[in-house]
C-alpha cells in the first residue's frame, strides 16, 4: 500500500495536536445518551455480526459510541489517535489503543469497524488508500459503519476536514470493495448535515 503522502500526515498530525488540547472540552460537551439517530445506526451495525462479534472502532473520543456497542454484546477494540483521549478511556476503565487511521496497520480481521465522525479528516487524496485498508480489516462479509459531513468543499482551520456527497463517497466505497446497505441523512450537534453509510465487504 503506498505510503501517506507527507500533506495527510501533516494534516493529520495538526487535527491530533487540536484535539488533545481540546479533549476534556469536547468530552463535556457529548452526551452519555447517544441521539437517537446514532443509537439506530450502531443498533444496525450489531445487527450484522454474529454473537459477541469483534469491532474495530477507529477515533472513540471519549468512548461513548463503543459503551452502546458494548451493551449491545459485541467486543469493541477502542482506539485513537489523541492520547488524550486514551487517558480519558483508561479513567472510566476502558483500554484503548493509540492508532492513526492514516498511518498504522489496523489489525484485524474484524467483524464491523466503526467510524463516526473521523473520516472527514482523512484527505481527499487519501480516502481510497484508508477505505482498502479498512476493507482488508474486515472479515469476508464484515461490516463498515461510517458518517460523514456531507458537502462538496473542505475547511482549513484548526484542523482540516473535507466533506463528501453521499453520491461520491457511495462511489469510493464501492472502490474499495465495500457495498453500501443502508444510509441515512442527520443533522448533527455542530449543526451541519450529515451522511451515516452501512456498507458490508463481500462474501
Amino acid at each position: 500500500m503506498p505510503k501517506p503522502t507527507a500533506s495527510a500526515v501533516a494534516n493529520t498530525r495538526r487535527t491530533v495536536q487540536c484535539y488533545e488540547a481540546y479533549a476534556r472540552q469536547y468530552d463535556s460537551l457529548v452526551d452519555a445518551e447517544r441521539p437517537l439517530h446514532i443509537r439506530e445506526a450502531l443498533l444496525r451495525l450489531v445487527q450484522c455480526l454474529p454473537p459477541g462479534g469483534s469491532v474495530l472502532e477507529i477515533g472513540s473520543g471519549p468512548g461513548r459510541d463503543a459503551d452502546f456497542v458494548e451493551s449491545l454484546g459485541a467486543v469493541v477494540r477502542r482506539s485513537d489517535a489523541t492520547q488524550a483521549f486514551l487517558d480519558l478511556m483508561a479513567e472510566r476503565g476502558h483500554a484503548a489503543d493509540l492508532l492513526n487511521v492514516i498511518t498504522d496497520d489496523l489489525g484485524g480481521p474484524y467483524d464491523g469497524v466503526l467510524a463516526m465522525g473521523v473520516l472527514i479528516y482523512v484527505d481527499r487524496e487519501q480516502i481510497d488508500a484508508v477505505l482498502r485498508k479498512i476493507h482488508a480489516a474486515l472479515r469476508p462479509g464484515g461490516a463498515f459503519l461510517v458518517a460523514m459531513r456531507e458537502g462538496e468543499g473542505e475547511t482549513d482551520g484548526d484542523w482540516h476536514t473535507v466533506c463528501w456527497t453521499g453520491e461520491r463517497f457511495t462511489a469510493r466505497l464501492a472502490a474499495a470493495g465495500l457495498s453500501v446497505a443502508w444510509q441515512a441523512q442527520s443533522v448533527g450537534g455542530d449543526g451541519n448535515d450529515w451522511v451515516t453509510f452501512l456498507a458490508r465487504r463481500a462474501s
